[in-house]
């Protein structure tokens, strides 16, 4: 958190030219002020606990100790907001989301062009998110990683899958019982559209068979899902939707992390494949991602859409005009509104919402701006949600067996 009027950065480069770059762009902003500089990912472990700047700059490629190993100790011994800057998270995918799931709140990528970068290209993109990060609660952070070891001993562990299944139906932790599912959903209220600037059609009935979960997340989203996305088992008993705002590029990677941790098949969605029970299905960072109304996703490569791509609204609303009362959506932790507007749509067809709360998400914009729209029904800590998620699904096929959806 901010300490003084100014926000404190310590930036941490091998690259004395890529330190000068980045200290002219920082210091030519009012609100910052370039509090120390580190060579290596070791000296700046050093300078993180000796200036305790509000934010740290973070290369990838360094000697002596690189910026995993040094994203690593800083947030396990003395954690501080982390921005990654390397040319690494561009096309090191896979080192940038293992340094998000060490705690890094975000990342910039340094644009190609060996010495002629011109870091002009993602100056306010640096400031924006350093601006963000500042704000950003971080607390002490040990995940699961393959740095040549497991450093998670020290983190809680996530509750297996099949214990949460057990006791879901007296879980504790529901903020209010479930209404239940509407089959004839209300008029849209006026003043809320849909992504597109129009209302959805409503009227239809829906087709889904099954339940459809539909996740919504953005900043701190990599490093939350790889705590909760484990808890959903092999048998799990409907189809699981994430949108994660992320480049093209680290989609498939990141389908490919959460199948290490995750008893569902995980994938990244194609167009034209049919929505099935028991995977997880990862949006394409380069497309907006749509069910069709027969169930088949439906991948959009146009332009952002409320400055989001992919966004999470498009995917929500169509979800809930295919689901109906079989459509649960969480909002997760992000910056922005992205999914506000597509969980207004899941409740007007009788699904179920469920907001991440403020204490555990890492920004809490996307559930906040939710909530403000009265369509969320629960707010829970991350450790909650899929619980709540399984009594819900159990809740669905129980309705369904008696004929009341």
């Amino acid at each position: 958190m901010i300490t003084g009027s100014r926000i404190r950065v310590l930036i941490v480069d091998d690259s004395a030219f890529m330190r000068k770059v980045l200290f002219s762009i920082l210091a030519a902003d009012p609100q910052m002020e370039v509090v120390g500089e580190a060579r290596d990912g070791r000296e700046g472990v050093a300078k993180a606990e000796q200036l305790k700047p509000d934010v740290i700059t973070m290369d990838i490629n360094m000697p002596h100790m690189d910026g995993l190993q040094a994203t690593e100790a800083i947030m396990s011994q003395n954690p501080r907001p982390i921005v990654i800057v390397s040319s690494e998270s561009r096309e090191g995918a896979d080192v940038t989301l293992k340094a998000l799931e060490l705690g890094a709140i975000d990342f910039v990528a340094k644009p190609s062009g060996g010495i002629d970068l011109d870091m002009n290209t993602v100056r306010d993109e640096l400031v924006r998110k350093i601006r963000m990060s500042s704000k950003v609660r971080v607390v002490r952070t040990a995940v699961r990683t393959k740095l040549g070891q497991e450093i998670a001993a020290s983190a809680p562990r996530t509750e297996p899958a099949s214990a949460l299944v057990d006791k879901v139906q007296n879980s504790p932790t529901m903020a209010a019982p479930m209404a239940p599912p509407s089959l004839n959903p209300p008029r849209p209220v006026s003043n809320i559209g849909n992504s597109s600037g129009s209302m959805p059609a409503f009227g239809s009935r829906p087709s889904a068979k099954f339940p459809v979960v539909v996740l919504a997340a953005s900043t701190g989203g990599p490093a939350t899902l790889m705590k909760f996305v484990p808890s959903f088992p092999k048998g799990f008993q409907g189809a699981v939707i994430l949108v994660q705002h992320m480049p093209a590029n680290f989609t498939a990677q990141f389908a490919t992390q959460l199948q290490e941790v995750c008893g569902m098949r995980v994938k990244e969605a194609e167009g034209g494949e049919m929505l099935q029970q028991g995977t997880f299905y990862v949006c394409p960072g380069s497309h907006h991602l749509r069910i069709s109304p027969a169930g088949r996703v439906l991948l959009d490569d146009g332009p952002r859409i409320n400055a989001y791509k992919p966004c999470a609204d498009v995917t929500l609303e169509t979800a809930a005009q295919f689901a109906g009362p079989m459509g649960i959506s969480a909002i997760l932790t992000g910056m922005g509104n992205d999914g506000a507007k597509g969980a207004h749509a899941v409740k007007q067809y009788g699904g179920f919402v469920i907001a991440q709360d403020e204490a555990t998400s890492v920004i809490f914009g996307m559930p906040a701006e939710a909530i403000k729209l009265g369509v969320v029904d629960q707010i829970l800590p991350i450790e909650s949600i899929y619980s709540a998620i399984e009594k819900r699904v159990l809740y669905i096929y129980g309705a369904a067996k008696v004929g009341a959806l």
